[in-house]
């Protein structure tokens, strides 16, 4: 039996989710290859057991893998599941399965599978029923229970296995469902709101991230990433030289300052600064440092924008970096870095003193 740690990711990032995943088994003195084949939006690690998979999967904090949309632990691959019975096929090493609260086929993240979609709904409903009979897969959803997941390549090829609800992504597929606002200047804006999704717990939502907090946006026009603090009240000094959207200078909750990012220096210290910059990252990585360092601000969304080759060992310099001033300046901080569903050549990073 085929076991391990299948990952999802974005198309073309293959190489730096297996860099990631193979780094930190090893923390974990779990030895084992990767299976990579570029393009594939997904990336499977192999382990020698299903229990060392199993200990991935509880002791890597998902939320610190960088590349990885989602985590899941591989039971079984299919090569050539019969299309008169597939769930019998699948029932057959079902007995591997935790018992679980939910049910989740998929494909990956690219637009070849994507088009298997339309069948992954309709195969979901007998293969619910039929794990449902079987007793790996409880009669009502539970949240709390692990996820079954069968990741369709084909209709004949794909890969069975779970994720436990306290350290995976919640969305299918491992991709939020967000509407780009009508209101935003920009698509960008999708970005950050991905990111406070992300970053910002729901429950820490009213307390970090409320009316009348102030923040700075630098790179700001044309306003993507200020109507998502805007709308949520706060007041905030937009930095860049180029125009902002009308709508959001009408608001009164936005002053302009016509400054280089780079230059800038708030008159007070603020709540947020967030940064969607277009630089090499170590020199964005070293600003945000400097913010943070200086008490202009308490927490931060920033991208890092990634060159074309080790993009893995970019991201890793620049966190490290960060977190080396940080810590040289005495300061107790949280730090998130993920390559959101609305990045491309970039990553996002939250960091919040505590």
């Amino acid at each position: 039996m085929d076991t391990g740690i299948l990952l999802y990711c974005r198309r073309g990032f293959e190489k730096e989710c297996a860099g990631e995943i193979q780094q930190v088994a090893t923390e974990q003195a779990v030895y084992g290859y990767c299976m990579v084949e570029d393009n594939s939006g997904y990336v499977v690690f192999i382990t020698q057991t299903l229990e060392e998979a199993d200990k991935l999967a509880k002791n890597i904090a998902f939320t610190k893998l960088v590349f990885a949309r989602q985590m899941i632990v591989m039971v079984a691959k299919f090569t050539d599941l019969p299309s008169d019975d597939r769930i019998s096929a699948i029932i057959d090493v079902a007995d591997a399965l935790p018992v679980a609260g939910d049910l989740r086929v998929e494909t990956p993240d690219t637009n070849e599978a994507k088009e298997l979609l339309g069948f992954c709904r309709k195969f979901t409903v007998p293969l619910r029923g039929a794990l449902r009979k079987h007793g790996c897969l409880l009669k009502k959803e539970h949240p709390k229970k692990p996820v079954i997941h069968l990741m369709m390549l084909d209709s004949s090829r794909g890969f069975l296995g779970y994720s436990y609800s306290d350290n995976n992504s919640p969305f299918f597929m491992g991709i939020p469902r967000l509407r780009f606002p009508a209101a935003a200047p920009s698509r960008s804006t999708l970005k950050l709101e991905e990111a406070i999704m992300l970053f910002v717990p729901q429950d820490q939502t009213e307390q970090r991230l409320h009316s009348g907090m102030t923040g700075v946006d630098l790179g700001a026009c044309p306003g993507g990433w200020t109507y998502q603090l805007v709308r949520r009240g706060l007041f905030i000094s937009a930095v860049d030289n180029g125009p902002m959207a009308e709508s959001l200078m009408e608001t009164g909750q936005v002053t302009h300052y016509m400054e280089d990012g780079f230059k800038f220096e708030p008159m007070k210290n603020v709540d947020w600064m967030i940064c969607d910059m277009v630089e090499k990252p170590i020199k964005v990585a070293d600003l945000m440092a400097s913010w943070l360092v200086k008490g202009w601000c308490r927490e931060t969304i920033f991208n890092l924008k990634l060159p074309m080759k080790k993009r893995y060992v970019e991201v890793y310099k620049c966190l490290e970096h960060i977190e080396s001033r940080l810590r040289k300046a005495g300061f107790r901080y949280e730090i998130q870095c993920k390559h959101l569903y609305h990045d491309r050549e970039e990553v996002t990073v939250s960091i919040r003193i505590i």
